[in-house]
């Protein structure tokens, strides 16, 4: 996201592109989110903002993170694995994080030319 982009555009354009990728008609993903058909089009349009609870409803609904939506992220939906490393982050110890942001970057850079990885 630039810093010249306008949320609501980004959330407007994110949210129709999420729902093309799922193959949903905006009629589907009212019905499929519980809310009215006229708020998934006024929200692609851009004229109205959901509140948390619909952002979070959306999301779920078309299994995508809300930082996709917003444009935080390039991200579409977050991996089963994140998810569940998410779900449980309140669950580990200071140390325990630090070890596994540890252990994520070496996984990540395992097969990295560059870190000396053998990149098979």
């Amino acid at each position: 996201m630039t810093e010249e982009s306008n949320p609501s555009e980004i959330f407007a354009t994110r949210l129709a592109q999420a729902r093309q990728i799922r193959e949903l008609s905006q009629q589907d993903l009212a019905r499929l989110s519980g809310l009215p058909a006229s708020s998934i089009s006024h929200f692609e349009k851009g004229s109205r903002r959901p509140s948390f609870d619909n952002l979070r409803r959306l999301a779920n609904t078309l299994d995508v993170t809300t930082d996709f939506l917003i444009g935080r992220t390039e991200v579409f939906s977050a991996p089963a694995a994140a998810q569940t490393l998410h779900r449980n982050l309140d669950r580990l110890t200071s140390h325990d994080l630090k070890l596994a942001d540890r252990f994520i970057k070496m996984l990540a850079e395992k097969d990295s030319p560059d870190e000396g990885g053998d990149g098979a």
